[in-house]
């Protein structure tokens, strides 16, 4: 069902009007067919570009949409709805161009920054490694100074869109102090970076999750993003609002569940009755129903901080806490509902399932989360 919406212009109301149609028409037909395959949308992300999808959050001057985080993620979640692997996809790209926005030259942003937000430039976000994945003051990639440039070696890990992005925002270690990260805006098409085969998911199959393999590429000098050392301050800068747009995907991925569990309760009869009318499952479908009220009640409060210039840290992390977990709980329950069609491939359900359990996982674990929470709290 549509969500009744309450958007802060006409503007934004066109838009998602928009994104519903062009969801409806170019993610619903295609999600079954790619996820059961595995395989790749060619020419997909192409189409979010051309509709201005793929820059929402980034300033008009540069092609972007100049549209306030809180109707961006609200968009997000329209294609979460429809298909969340690709709803994440788009998360990413934004929050790879995160870092050229926030702490390039000017000249940086007018070179590369146009073509990322037309979605000319699909981006990856490389941060994690094998042996550092919430740790990320642990990263052994080094990024040694040349007279060309930088030489990047070692191996980057759990890239989305990894082997298909056409650029990265690395992150790799310039000295060998704790704060010695530095931050690259790296092309995918570089000699000496290569990719290993795509993960074996649970969920999310259709767009690649990949390692990268970095063997003494050269990488321009002015592909570094803000001051040597500063790497860690621009990662952690950009995965506040990544942490939005995953809470973004979890809540249209649960409301796309709690509305297959409704359909299905409102046409299916037992024992003379219609499903939702057994007060156990209607007091269910309630509980799913809350739990997705709230989980977008949530991103949302943190965005509009976000758009007001306050701080939003702690609100980022209790959104992407809420939201996923939400998430997990309302898919399981819509398994549960549908009962034995839920376990089939026949209906979404199962898939909703699947994808649903990494949104507790990527953008910082719930775990890491909670730790957030509570060193700001014992602050």
């Amino acid at each position: 069902m549509a969500v009744d919406r309450l958007l802060p212009t006409s503007e934004a109301a066109d838009l998602i009007a928009l994104t519903r149609e062009l969801a409806d028409k170019e993610l619903a037909p295609k999600v079954e067919a790619h996820e059961d395959a595995e395989t790749y949308p060619e020419g997909l992300f192409a189409t979010l570009g051309r509709a201005g999808l793929l820059g929402l959050a980034y300033p008009e001057e540069f092609g972007g949409g100049g549209q306030p985080y809180e109707v961006y993620l609200q968009v997000l979640e329209e294609l979460a709805a429809r298909w969340a692997a690709v709803a994440v996809a788009v998360s990413v790209h934004t929050l790879s161009c995160h870092p050229l926005n926030a702490f390039g030259t000017a000249g940086q942003r007018e070179r590369w920054l146009p073509d990322m937000l037309a979605g000319d430039l699909i981006g990856g976000y490389s941060l994690s490694e094998p042996q550092a994945g919430s740790d990320a003051a642990a990263l052994s990639c080094k990024a040694e100074r040349t007279a060309e440039g930088y030489r990047i070696s070692g191996t980057k890990a759990w890239i989305t869109h990894g082997g298909k992005a056409d650029f990265y925002a690395l992150f790799a270690r310039t000295d060998p102090g704790s704060h010695g990260i530095s931050c690259f805006v790296a092309p995918g098409a570089t000699e000496g970076l290569s990719f290993g085969v795509p993960e074996r998911k649970m969920g999310l199959r259709a767009i690649p999750t990949a390692s990268a393999y970095w063997d003494g590429a050269l990488l321009e000098a002015d592909r570094l993003i803000g001051d040597e050392g500063q790497g860690l301050q621009i990662a952690f800068s950009a995965l506040d609002s990544g942490r939005l747009g995953i809470a973004a995907c979890a809540t249209g991925l649960a409301q796309a569940a709690l509305d297959v569990a409704v359909d299905y309760a409102n046409e299916r009869t037992t024992f003379g009755r219609r499903l939702v009318d057994h007060q156990g499952l209607g007091f269910l479908l309630a509980d799913m129903a809350a739990a997705v009220d709230s989980a977008r009640a949530t991103y949302l409060d943190a965005a509009r901080r976000r758009d007001a210039g306050r701080p939003f840290s702690r609100q980022a992390s209790v959104a992407k806490l809420i939201a996923s977990d939400a998430a997990m709980r309302v898919t399981t329950d819509a398994v549960q509902v549908l009962g034995g069609y839920g376990y089939t491939r026949d209906f979404p359900a199962e898939r909703f399932m699947r994808d649903a359990k990494i949104m507790q996982i990527f953008e910082g674990t719930n775990q890491i989360q909670r730790l957030v929470i509570s060193r700001q709290l014992a602050r």
